[in-house]
């Protein structure tokens, strides 16, 4: 009786543990159980501990990175490069005036962002000599309205400036104060995070102005060097590693893969000096001979977007008139090679006029081993429409210089254009890198093709743009004209990438502009 009466009590004692488990009936009045999900209040990131916080003064991607999440601008941009509000509460543009309504935000400190915060940041970006600057090239001045207004004076007029206003903003003056060893303390900010006083990781600022994120420490790993971030990236240490692979070379962390779209356009660059090269039907029968997806695949793997035209193919201003083909079109090849005169094959399958082939060097920077591929590629592809192309290797020294001196008749390049979408420093004459554009060309006929070519001066390109700062001409006439008048043959916009790992749900929107862009709402799942 006795041995009976302990099996029913232990019995009891285990269905008891059972019943303290969270238990649901379900339809068939079985009782199942459910374990509630846990969660970590933290994730790791790579830093390096020699490099500054301020984010006029770093030098390396991983601080600018974890700037991000300290500071905050008047505008982001999202993955499709539309601008989202961050301090900026109303930005209006009207011609060569641009105003900002701030917020009403508080820095870490507890002491209110005002107008006068906004313009020593400004002028902090426009002196550090770093890519906010040259963001900021189109303002003249800036000026105070009230406490809560800037307003932006430009140069021209420019409707896509809002896109640029993306430079961190500081507490003016926090940028100087040092401890008792002279050491700089981290300028203060208003972004979603500050940094700890021992300087080895991000705690929640408990004052910003947003949602509050579940994550309420970021854990910092010294990584000084390249060797250290390739180290700790092997090893799975950080959490998530973001690269825009500008060397070609892109180390690969097991996860999440998040593709971010860079404003980095790949292109071949034409010299309209040489020869053949002066007629737009031979740029546009170049451009109708090349693969675009292809490439993108095969030679970027996966890490770019194939052009389908000028401006990037995920902003939608644009998406309506852009109709490059990414894949090769013969016909369209063969149709502007025979309004030129080029109707005969040699032996060798390349198109012939009166005597002379179609035969053309293409210039690359052989330290871009990804660049160097493309360019054999295209050379391939060229090759089976009648195009012969040979692929000139040079260091990046030589390469410049000889597109500094005209040295070239095309060549592989890569230009990473602000944010506003001016696309001036490539395609019109005179600009920054539009080596070998002339805003005028040869028109040459199947009529006049046993005479001297008849020069007529074009500036058709240069016009609409002139134009569009105007106020006069929309973006779809300039993206439509440059699509027409080919001053530069667009093959690709590459991507950057973000790895993070697989436990880290909510990882959406993330952008150039703000890797972590939705870290408000990141939910790091405990195995």
């Amino acid at each position: 009786m006795k041995k009976i009466l302990s099996v029913f009590l232990c019995l009891v004692l285990t269905l008891g543990f059972v019943g303290c488990k969270d238990a649901n009936v379900n339809s068939s009045g079985n009782a199942q159980t459910t374990e509630t999900q846990k969660y970590k209040n933290y994730i790791t990131l790579l830093y390096s501990a020699s490099d500054s916080f301020n984010p006029y003064e770093l030098k390396t991607d991983t601080n600018r990175q974890l700037c991000m999440l300290l500071y905050e601008p008047l505008v982001k941009l999202d993955n499709e490069f539309n601008p989202v509000y961050s301090i900026a509460q109303l930005v209006e543009t009207n011609g060569n005036l641009c105003t900002v309504k701030l917020k009403k935000v508080n820095f870490s400190d507890g002491s209110p962002l005002t107008a006068q915060d906004v313009v020593h940041s400004y002028n902090l970006a426009k002196q550090s000599g770093s890519e906010y600057a040259s963001n900021l090239y189109q303002v003249a001045s800036v000026e105070i309205q009230s406490a809560d207004t800037v307003v932006f004076n430009l140069n021209v007029s420019d409707p896509y400036f809002e896109n640029v206003l993306d430079f961190p903003i500081i507490k003016k003056g926090s940028e100087n104060v040092a401890d008792s060893d002279s050491v700089k303390f981290p300028p203060i900010g208003s972004g979603r995070y500050k940094v700890s006083d021992d300087r080895q990781s991000l705690l929640l600022n408990e004052q910003y102005h947003g949602k509050k994120s579940s994550i309420t420490e970021i854990r910092l790993i010294n990584a000084p060097d390249s060797e250290s971030v390739s180290h700790y990236i092997e090893i799975g240490a950080a959490d998530m590693y973001y690269s825009n692979i500008s060397d070609g070379n892109i180390l690969r962390m097991s996860g999440q893969k998040i593709d971010i779209n860079l404003n980095n356009l790949v292109y071949i660059g034409v010299n309209q000096n040489y020869g053949a090269l002066i007629y737009r039907q031979l740029r546009q029968a170049i451009s109708s001979g090349i693969d675009r997806s292809k490439i993108c695949k095969d030679t970027y793997y996966n890490n770019a977007l194939p052009a389908t035209g000028f401006f990037n193919p995920v902003w939608q201003e644009t998406k309506s008139v852009q109709n490059i083909q990414t894949v090769a079109n013969s016909q369209i090849t063969i149709e502007n090679l025979q309004e030129i005169g080029y109707n005969n094959l040699d032996s060798d399958g390349f198109y012939r006029k009166n005597g002379g082939g179609l035969s053309f060097s293409l210039l690359v920077n052989k330290e871009n081993r990804m660049r160097v591929a493309a360019a054999n590629e295209i050379a391939k592809q060229l090759a089976n429409v009648g195009i012969k192309i040979t692929v000139l290797e040079e260091s990046y020294e030589n390469y410049l210089q000889r597109l500094q001196s005209g040295g070239f008749q095309l060549y592989l390049g890569e230009v990473k254009f602000t944010d506003n979408m001016d696309l001036r420093p490539l395609v019109t004459q005179g600009g920054a890198v539009a080596f070998g554009v002339k805003n005028s060309e040869v028109v040459q006929t199947q009529e006049t093709e046993e005479q001297e070519p008849q020069q007529t001066v074009d500036t058709s390109c240069a016009q609409v743009i002139e134009k569009f700062y105007k106020g006069e001409a929309s973006v779809n006439d300039v993206a439509s004209v440059l699509q027409t008048d080919m001053p530069v043959i667009p093959i690709c916009y590459r991507t950057g990438v973000l790895f993070c790992n697989d436990n880290i749900e909510n990882v959406i929107g993330s952008s150039q502009s703000d890797i972590y862009f939705s870290i408000e709402s990141y939910k790091f799942k405990v195995n």
